[in-house]
């Protein structure tokens, strides 16, 4: 069995370290390397690999470091991190050592944007967070719908282990949008004075996060659109400028 630990880094953002009952570790998307390094120091953590995302500096900024510190690591993430990783291109699994995660490629955020899934934990990056999505800078809004689409089909217990810690703003963006949601509303008591709501389940997920509940009909109707996909453009230009 699997122990997942989060370390808050930047601004809002989270590394998130899985570990064995070896005490040896996988590192996820870390955006600096120090606080990695005193984490894994003080729990006396044998650091396997490392998983990127995607290739944005606040998710991989801390590689280089930590490579020069446990030069045994393995860097593994997609083709579009310019770094000397070992890139996965069309494989559906990665293993290091006995961690084995399901590669998912999820593009919309950046176009090569992979999502990494051991049961029950999801690496979601900037594709899904708690009650949001990240911003479609690369690719289509179909493509991050599809990739959503994709996530949602998980098993209802997965749960959400996302890069930031954006919940309460996306929750009140969703109030904004649907002021009388009952579950919107008793989540954002549940949560709100919380400083860290990770990881979350995708159960909870499918029914405060706007951007997984775009094939309900009465949202399209309420919204006038006769569509998933015009009502995700909706709700994804809405919160850009919120």
């Amino acid at each position: 069995m699997y122990q997942l630990n989060s370390i808050k880094s930047l601004k809002d953002n989270y590394i998130w370290i899985l570990s064995n009952s070896d005490n040896q570790a996988v590192i996820i998307d870390p955006g600096e390397a120090g606080p990695v390094i005193n984490y894994i120091k003080k729990n006396k953590l044998f650091p396997l690999g490392i998983l990127l995302t995607h290739h944005h500096i606040d998710h991989t900024g801390g590689v280089c470091e930590l490579k020069a510190q446990y030069q045994h690591i393995d860097v593994y993430g997609p083709s579009e991190i310019d770094l000397p990783i070992n890139y996965l291109i069309n494989q559906d699994k990665v293993c290091i050592g006995n961690f084995s995660f399901d590669v998912i490629a999820v593009p919309g955020h950046t176009l090569g944007h992979l999502a990494y899934y051991c049961y029950p934990y999801l690496f979601s990056g900037d594709t899904l967070f708690s009650a949001g999505c990240g911003r479609v800078f690369e690719g289509t809004y179909q493509q991050m719908l599809d990739s959503l689409e994709h996530l949602k089909r998980l098993p209802d217990d997965t749960l959400i282990c996302a890069g930031h810690e954006y919940t309460l703003s996306n929750l009140a963006f969703a109030s904004h949008i649907l002021p009388n949601d009952k579950n919107i509303k008793s989540y954002i008591d549940l949560i709100s004075k919380k400083s860290k709501t990770l990881p979350s389940i995708l159960s909870k997920e499918k029914q405060i996060n706007l951007f997984l509940r775009c094939h309900e009909h009465q949202l399209q109707n309420k919204f006038n659109f006769n569509n998933e996909l015009d009502l995700f453009v909706f709700f994804r230009s809405q919160k850009d400028i919120f």
